[in-house]
């Protein structure tokens, strides 16, 4: 609250003695011929309106008879809420001695839990702002779909960028691939894919020529896959290879990452029902933000 004080009475007409708070906001006569008043410094606190903690709405909770550690089944059960939805990116996790007391845990336990999803990429500890969540890892599973599909599956938002669209003769081992003779016309068509704005992958596919219509437009507003089952072209199966290196300079531009970052790589070559070869791909991930999901049988 602002007190103003009447001034001392300099013109006759105000009515209030000299240092008395005056009734109105104002004096009249400082209204009236712009006198000086003296205001005493009374600020009131502006007090930032608390953000409601995500985690409350979970089913949190620990089994203490279990061999896993505490810590990781606490893990585990944020990292869900993460890849459900739950906890949606740029949400803020509540305090960690809130959280400890709930769940009647220790402090350094519910530390432990939030640092392992940290070193994950799945949150981020932002200083003066706290613990927030990111955008979560996409979990490929090995099995024949695009990128395109799987972002969406994952409700990522993907997003497309042409980098090259053009006719080129194919070398020997696009050749090899495809089975064509060496030197033959292919199309070549470079892709950035992001989700959320953000680069999650570094797509290099050679197509046989006469398929399918490849233009610009198209490519960038779904995935080589569905263009390809549009045009007619039953996919099959595939021959993949999936491998892991060290980014260099231009890898690591393109997809956000310092040189010498991880990368994750992945060729494969697509035949449709027939056997034919339609596609062959040579794929760079970003190690950070994706991984390969394998399910793994006995041989009887």
């Amino acid at each position: 609250m602002l007190s103003i004080l009447c001034p001392d009475k300099q013109v006759p007409g105000c009515g209030v003695e000299p240092g008395r708070p005056h009734p109105r906001s104002l004096c009249q006569d400082n209204r009236t011929f712009g006198l000086p008043v003296n205001i005493s410094r009374r600020y009131a606190r502006l007090v930032a309106k608390p953000v409601a903690d995500p985690t409350v709405q979970l089913e949190l909770g620990v089994d203490r008879s279990s061999p896993v550690p505490l810590y990781f089944q606490l893990s585990q059960q944020l990292e869900g809420a993460i890849e459900r939805g739950v906890l949606t990116p740029g949400s803020l996790l509540g305090n960690e001695i809130e959280l400890a007391g709930r769940l009647g845990l220790s402090r350094p336990t519910v530390r432990q839990a939030i640092q392992a999803l940290v070193d994950k990429g799945l949150l981020v500890r932002r200083r003066g702002v706290g613990t927030q969540v990111v955008h979560s890892q996409v979990k490929r599973p090995l099995e024949l779909s695009s990128l395109y599909d799987d972002l969406e599956a994952a409700g990522q938002r993907p997003e497309t960028r042409v980098a090259a669209n053009t006719l080129v003769p194919a070398s020997a081992e696009v050749a090899a691939a495809l089975a064509i003779g060496e030197g033959e016309e292919v199309h070549r068509v470079e892709r950035l894919r992001l989700a959320h704005g953000e680069p999650m992958a570094y797509l290099c596919n050679h197509i046989p020529t006469g398929l399918l219509a490849l233009d610009d437009d198209r490519l960038e507003a779904t995935g080589l896959y569905r263009l390809m089952r549009a045009a007619g072209i039953t996919l099959h199966s595939a021959r993949q290879v999936v491998g892991a290196r060290a980014a260099t300079a231009v890898e690591g531009e393109r997809l956000g990452e310092p040189e010498g970052a991880p990368l994750l790589t992945m060729q494969r070559t697509t035949f449709d029902d027939k056997g034919r070869a339609v596609e062959f791909g040579s794929h760079t991930y970003r190690a950070s933000r994706y991984s390969f999901e394998f399910q793994l049988l006995v041989r009887s």
